[in-house]
């Protein structure tokens, strides 16, 4: 029996069909388009089986499923190694091409280069595209070709470019869809991938939130962010669109955005600080790395509140405000001197939104150890932060119920640890 000639569409962290460069393309071949997910089990063996974000995956996949069924179509959901998944689909496919958007972690790249190798040994052709940033790899550069190791340069020059080019290009694939596959594939029970339903819920985002960024971005009781990162995270919203509205109504937003690209863009360029300082001339530092004093700090009983309330938030939702994160880390680096990989780590475990290049360049840049780092000799007093930025203490009551009566002292004097970080740092940086 002849197979049908057939494209597909690889998602991946970009789970819309609206202003979807890759999908936007791939339905413009010549032939019907199989949108397809794998979950892959190189991933999926290191989470619990009620990983939330596996959940929010699920339910997106769902809802684009439903928005396919409308076009009498489907999504093909997989589950199994990326590789062994596509061997099979060559079997059951002729495939002419294959489109997806690129992917900048290491792992991703890696994954790719082996999957397109795969392809191009079958002679299907393999399409790959921007689509999770504005400005990918090597487009924003210094003048000698070299990237940005600072932020705010690589911000200018950023901007210079948007701003050159009016705005960033959105693509509307509604004329184009019908091409997608007349298929009718079977969505899968989140059982039968091997995951049950997590408790923690991602939240709506809601830019209506941020009409006053600037102002109260800072203090956590006010719910004033918009909880868009795990939607930015697996690709649920374009960053175009958030992008040109940023850029029309809301400047400090969008230099957070920009932010965001600036660490995928060190990861791109500097794999190697997943796993190592990005300034290896504080390899020498000698970390204390003591077991139960992380045990508190991940348990949210410190006796700093501001450290407990973020880390009990972060546990219970998935969730912690960013003001709230730079303390929590800063206390974990330079109060117990416990090396930012285990932090970082463990946040890659609980948070919603983990993304690798954020996670690891904001934990670096706590730690004093990366690019553009505050300097370590920079360190947050905790009880400071919270006269500042939760002065009545609402945010911190609402995730300590016992702090008015019968709540823990402090684990360390703030002025005893902040001279031994400090004096550590400076016996351990390599001159």
């Amino acid at each position: 029996m002849t197979k049908q000639k057939v494209s597909f569409f690889w998602f991946r962290r970009d789970l819309r069909l609206e202003d979807n460069t890759g999908l936007f393309h791939a339905l413009q071949s010549d032939s019907p388009v199989i949108p397809l997910f794998i979950f892959d089990e190189d991933i999926l063996e290191h989470l619990p089986k009620n990983d939330a974000r596996v959940t929010f995956i699920y339910d997106s996949l769902a809802k684009i499923n439903s928005e396919l069924e409308k076009l009498d179509s489907s999504i093909l959901i997989k589950k199994g190694k990326t590789k062994d998944v596509w061997r099979s689909l060559i079997d059951e496919f002729d495939i002419q091409n294959v489109f997806f958007n690129k992917d900048y972690e290491p792992f991703a790249i890696k994954r790719d280069t082996t999957i397109s190798a795969l392809l191009k040994e079958k002679n299907i052709e393999c399409f790959s595209y921007k689509d999770h940033v504005i400005f990918e790899e090597k487009e924003i550069t210094k003048a000698d070709g070299l990237p940005y190791t600072v932020y705010t340069p690589y911000k200018n020059k950023w901007l210079e470019k948007y701003h050159f080019s009016g705005s960033a290009p959105e693509y509307d694939a509604v004329p184009f869809q019908s091409n997608f596959t007349k298929k009718q594939f079977k969505f899968p029970d989140l059982s039968e991938i091997g995951f049950e339903r997590s408790a923690i819920k991602v939240l709506p985002h809601n830019l209506t939130q941020i009409a006053n960024y600037k102002e109260t971005r800072d203090f956590p009781a006010l719910d004033s962010t918009s909880y868009l990162s795990p939607h930015l995270r697996f690709g649920t919203v374009s960053i175009r669109k958030l992008v040109n509205w940023a850029n029309r109504k809301n400047h400090t937003f969008l230099s957070e955005l920009i932010w965001r690209e600036f660490f995928i863009q060190i990861l791109f360029s500097f794999p190697n600080c997943v796993n190592h300082n990005f300034k290896s001339n504080y390899d020498g530092i000698q970390w204390r790395n003591n077991e139960e004093d992380f045990k508190r700090w991940c348990s949210g009983t410190t006796g700093y509140p501001m450290v407990d309330a973020g880390m009990r938030q972060l546990n219970e939702t998935g969730y912690m405000h960013n003001r709230v994160r730079m303390v929590v880390a800063s206390f974990l680096c330079k109060h117990l001197l416990i090396n930012w990989q285990w932090g970082e780590a463990y946040f890659a475990e609980k948070l919603l939104d983990f993304e690798l290049a954020s996670n690891v360049g904001n934990w670096q840049w706590a730690a004093g150890t990366g690019c553009d780092a505050a300097p370590y000799f920079r360190v947050f007093n905790p009880e400071i932060q919270q006269k500042k930025f939760d002065e009545k203490g609402e945010y911190i009551r609402k995730w300590i119920p016992e702090f008015d009566f019968g709540y823990a002292e402090p684990m360390v004097d703030h002025a005893f640890a902040r001279d031994r970080a400090i004096a550590t740092y400076k016996a351990g940086i390599l001159k």
